[in-house]
């Protein structure tokens, strides 16, 4: 498992997946997406992203 996810892509996932999840305290309709925001969150933190190798993608400069 390389690294894949850096720089500016770390911090929006980072970012998106804990709104994602906070949503969830604030609007009951948003559990879905709350669920669903842990793999962002999850790809930020591990630096790694299943779908880039898939599609030949590297947003970690220092990681090639």
């Amino acid at each position: 498992m390389n690294k894949n996810v850096g720089g500016i892509d770390k911090i929006l996932r980072i970012i998106v997946g804990i709104a994602l999840i906070a949503s969830t305290f604030f609007v009951p309709a948003m559990s879905l997406w709350g669920w669903i925001g842990v793999i962002p969150l999850l790809t930020g933190l591990f630096n790694f992203c299943p779908f880039y190798p898939l599609l030949g993608i590297s947003s970690c400069k220092s990681c090639d």
